[in-house]
């Protein structure tokens, strides 16, 4: 029984800090933008990648 002294006060802590890293995160705009994630992995960003057809590789230019 002495236990549950502890751990009602020791809970109502943790109750109110989780609140309190809640309301920071949303003021700061974690939550704001929940798709986007999801939307940008399906972009394909692949073209800045590949070569392009009209340049040479550096190994065939001769000074």
């Amino acid at each position: 029984m002495e236990v549950i002294y502890s751990l009602i006060p020791g809970m109502m802590f943790f109750g109110v800090l989780f609140v309190i890293v809640l309301i920071i995160a949303v003021k700061k705009g974690q939550y704001e933008d929940m798709e986007g994630g999801g939307q940008r992995i399906l972009m394909d960003d692949d073209e800045d990648m590949m070569p392009h057809p009209s340049k040479k590789p550096d190994a065939e230019e001769k000074p």
